[in-house]
């Protein structure tokens, strides 16, 4: 019995490893971009622009308003019938139907219209430019944590590698063939790479504290990632920076983002200047009325005064700004200045795009140059370290030059992994220049 239970937690804990999800980069940044609180703040932003272009458009609709009225007259007052004073109490019912449309503001509606629907769009752009954003630096955190990973079972050989030669030495030492002070320096060197793999961990450990943070994923949750696979082909990139950023600036969220943003501002200068124009409106109403004394005479119906104390009007009125104070002049000259700012914040904009475009590629070409000759250290550094092993055992070399040959194999190894994961982060991110999606369908 003792051993059947033992054999089905043993399943259980193995069913339960089995089950363990193991996050894709794909997935890691999805998940980053649904649960980010910047893209939810830009979507209520988004909200904002839609409702502002509706109240927009509603100011080139009719104006419609209802009123009515009651009211107690004590003492004198006025018979609505016969037009007199009287001293008697009355009651008096009001009712009323207004409506009024502007005919002319200078354009000043239809330019407003054009601005929020402009603003509406430079919304999407800059909710496809934060999603962006956060799709990269989830991709650079999800590398970061590849980094430390692989950088662990380096360590993890360096040490197996380590615990064996001090083990051989310790036999070699029991046939006299090396003494203590080979064995103590083999035991600093396990103590060593036994450090060193420890600090490897903890890197890793933070590497996937930063990673959940980019995702703002549940701190309570252990979050586990699949390796990347990628193809091999490591190649420099055949097009210029200049040819890239021409062609960005089509479809580039970011460069869209800042000419919708001038293009608004340039709307809302003209229908600023709208101000300065005469404004033309229609008028049309309805009012109608009931009214009695309260001594109790008699009064006509409810009905049959609504129906006979009803009157309609229509009226057209302009007005024409004379002087407000300089609020017009202060309002239009203000929103020129917002134009030249916008202006110069796009051609900011544009600058920077070049930059990030240009450093992307010299940093992806820099990395194929670095990753390949890293490699040729490493290879070298192998075969110089089988060579210095055969020497220790021979006993032509020292301890201490064993251990610093192996520290370099380890290095070396270190060096190209980190070329090779800073290269396809760089392609990624020419590739999205190139407009190509961080999150492939």
């Amino acid at each position: 019995m003792k051993h059947t239970l033992i054999l089905i937690f043993i399943l259980l804990a193995i069913k339960g490893t089995s089950q363990e999800k193991r996050w894709t980069l794909q997935e890691c940044m999805i998940y980053a971009i649904e649960n980010s609180p910047k893209k939810n703040k830009q979507e209520a932003q988004n909200n904002i622009y839609k409702q502002n272009y509706l109240e927009a458009i509603g100011r080139l609709l009719p104006s419609l308003s209802a009123n009515t009225s009651t009211n107690f007259n004590f003492g004198r007052g006025l018979d609505s019938e016969t037009n007199t004073y009287t001293d008697v109490n009355s009651f008096s019912n009001n009712y009323s139907l207004y409506t009024s449309l502007v005919l002319f503001d200078g354009l000043a509606n239809v330019n407003r219209i054009k601005m929020q629907k402009m603003n509406q769009l430079m919304g999407k752009q800059q909710l496809q430019n934060t999603n962006d954003v956060i799709a990269y630096e989830t991709m650079e955190a999800f590398f970061n944590v590849l980094y430390y990973k692989e950088s662990v079972k380096l360590a993890q050989q360096q040490l197996d590698e380590s615990t064996a030669n001090l083990k051989q030495t310790q036999r070699m030492e029991e046939l006299g063939v090396k003494g203590f002070p080979d064995v103590a320096e083999m035991q600093a060197k396990e103590a060593a790479d036994n450090y060193n793999l420890t600090r490897q961990k903890n890197l890793s450990t933070i590497g996937i504290i930063k990673l959940k943070e980019k995702m703002n994923f549940p701190i309570d949750e252990d979050l586990f990632i699949e390796d990347y696979t990628a193809d091999n082909i490591i190649s420099k990139s055949e097009e210029t920076a200049l040819d890239i950023y021409n062609h960005s600036l089509t479809f580039l969220p970011k460069a869209l983002a800042a000419q919708s943003i001038l293009t608004a501002q340039e709307l809302s200068y003209k229908a600023s200047k709208g101000s300065y124009f005469p404004t033309l409106s229609v008028d049309a109403g309805f009012s109608t009325n009931f009214s009695r004394f309260m001594d109790g005479s008699e009064y006509s119906s409810f009905k049959d005064q609504i129906r006979d104390k009803r009157g309609h009007y229509i009226g057209i009125s302009l007005s024409i700004p004379i002087f407000s104070g300089f609020s017009r002049s202060a309002q239009v000259k203000r929103s020129k200045q917002q134009v030249i700012i916008a202006r110069n914040e796009k051609d900011e904009t544009l600058r920077t795009i070049y930059s990030e475009i240009e450093q992307a590629v010299a940093d992806m070409n820099g990395q194929v140059d670095e990753y390949y000759q890293a490699k040729k250290q490493t290879d070298a550094m192998g075969v110089a370290q089988q060579a210095n092993l055969r020497k220790y055992n021979e006993g032509l070399i020292s301890p201490l030059e064993l251990h610093t040959s192996s520290n370099r194999v380890f290095q070396a190894k270190t060096e190209e992994l980190n070329a090779k994961l800073k290269y396809y982060l760089k392609r990624k991110l020419v590739n999205y220049y190139k407009g190509q999606s961080y999150i492939t369908e």
